[in-house]
């Protein structure tokens, strides 16, 4: 049994007992979330296809970590300006095991 679910602006296809990291979640370690932007659910035969998401579907996960990711260099350089910048950017994540899926 799998499900895809939408969350932080990305889609995700998930199944029971998966670590996946997504975008930051509120709460803290430990703590269970309900994720309600449920779009398919597939069992065995049996897919159901929402539009855009399934009513009364959940999929339900706890926080393993939050954290920062890998930091990523951005520089701008013009030749023969004498011009330059620099910048670095962490993105948050959050870090959940899949617990259940409910269709």
């Amino acid at each position: 049994m799998y499900a895809v679910i939408a969350t932080g602006g990305k889609q995700y296809k998930v199944t029971k007992g998966e670590i996946l990291r997504v975008e930051k979640l509120d709460g803290d370690e430990g703590a269970s979330v309900e994720l309600d932007q449920v779009l398919m659910v597939a069992d065995g035969d049996k897919i159901s296809v929402g539009t855009p998401t399934l009513d009364k579907a959940k999929v339900t996960a706890t926080i393993r970590a939050q954290g920062r990711g890998d930091k990523v260099e951005i520089i701008k350089f013009r030749r023969r300006k004498h011009s330059r910048s620099q910048m670095g950017h962490r993105q948050s994540y959050t870090e959940i095991e899949v617990t259940d899926i409910k269709a």
